[in-house]
């Protein structure tokens, strides 16, 4: 018998109560519109989105769990310190002392998304009430079992947390090495923009119905990502090839950008295309035709120089546009033709050799939050105390 076992025959044998939200804890809104936000703010503001953001002023200083009530609904954090809130960010403060706010947390992690998802209201925008949430019920076993859980889920959590921290690091390594290779490395060095070493065409335009199951392959938003000379590992969409014929195409060795995206990380995306023939291009996507190799120029776009000068011309709050003439102004270091191929080399080849962790750990990661997901559920599945 396990020690979680034990302690739940010897301290709750005949079942676990259960409570609802309100009865365990104080549960109010924010009060913040989403827009007060500031990038440089001291304190932490949660809002409905996944990632925090920052604020410069402050509503509670203490242990709390923030549950997104629109957009990503029944998404948990916790924090403990000085934050604010967005309005549609239901706070949850002053936990009765039979609880432990790490168990709650785990425990609204568990099931909450599936009952608010269940219980929602559906209007201009999808968003939960205040009763709805109040009204949850989970269980709250003795005290001793609610830390004997925390601390076997916390293990799950910290060694997801390290492999996400590898995966990162990776990531990290990769990129100082590529901006390495772009940074200006003295007064002397050359610099030319893009639309004076190459010129750009804008993909054609066409409906959901155009495509087929055969014809000639096609490029278009969402296929597209950073892996050199590739694309994503769903295989092109096709087009007939009559009305192929009228698009834009892109040739071996021209690069292919996405011209739009949800945020600034995604928007001008590019990927030398490295296929044996030339393929037709769909909306929001541009080619570059250029003179430069075309893992060099591939790699640019990975760089910080070209992300920071592409993050000042990109436009749009909800969603992120780039034009072709904006991108043609971004700067890019001349080098010969040889001394970008032995670039190009150089950072393949550690492109190559981090690629095994790269493209491991994601799955690692997954596996591991599947496992924490399996035994999050077990612990947290009890014998309902009879109170009639």
């Amino acid at each position: 018998m396990s020690k979680i076992d034990e302690l739940i025959a010897e301290l709750c044998p005949a079942g676990v109560a259960r409570y609802s939200v309100g009865q365990l804890c104080k549960v109010e809104t924010g009060k913040r519109d989403a827009n007060e936000g500031s990038d440089y703010g001291q304190f932490h503001f949660f809002t409905t989105a996944k990632k925090t953001g920052r604020i410069e002023t402050y509503r509670w200083d203490c242990d709390a769990l923030l549950i997104a009530g629109n957009a990503n609904i029944g998404n948990v954090k916790q924090y403990s310190g000085k934050f604010d809130a967005y309005q549609r960010t239901y706070v949850l403060t002053h936990f009765r002392q039979d609880v432990e706010v790490r168990y709650l947390y785990f425990a609204l992690s568990d099931t909450l998304n599936f009952y608010l998802n269940a219980n929602k209201n559906v209007a201009a925008m999808t968003y939960i009430v205040l009763k709805t949430l109040v009204d949850f019920e989970v269980p709250v076993p003795p005290l001793e079992v609610q830390r004997e859980i925390v601390s076997i889920l916390d293990k799950f959590t910290q060694l997801e947390a390290e492999l996400e921290a590898e995966l990162s690091a990776r990531q990290r390594q990769f990129r100082y090495f590529c901006d390495l290779m772009f940074e200006t490395v003295d007064s002397e060095q050359q610099f030319s923009s893009l639309g004076e070493m190459g010129s750009f065409l804008k993909g054609g335009n066409f409906q959901k119905s155009d495509f087929s199951e055969s014809g000639e392959p096609c490029i278009h938003y969402g296929q597209i990502h950073t892996r050199l000379g590739t694309l994503t590992h769903t295989p092109p969409a096709h087009i007939p090839f009559e009305l192929g014929s009228k698009l834009p195409r892109a040739n071996p060795g021209d690069l292919v950008i996405a011209d739009t995206a949800e945020d600034l990380a995604g928007v001008a995306k590019a990927t030398a295309w490295l296929g044996d023939s030339p393929i037709s291009l769909g909306g929001h996507i541009l080619v570059y035709k250029h003179h430069f190799d075309p893992a060099y120029i591939s790699f640019f776009f990975q760089s910080s120089s070209f992300q920071a000068q592409k993050n000042m011309l990109a436009k749009g709050v909800k969603v992120k546009d780039i034009s072709s003439t904006a991108i043609a102004k971004i700067k890019i270091p001349i080098h010969s033709l040889s001394r970008q191929k032995q670039i190009s080399k150089g950072l393949s080849s550690l492109q190559v050799l981090l690629e095994g962790s790269v493209n491991s750990l994601p799955a690692e990661i997954a596996a591991r939050r599947q496992q924490y997901e399996y035994y999050r559920d077990k612990l947290l599945t009890f014998k309902e105390l009879d109170v009639a």
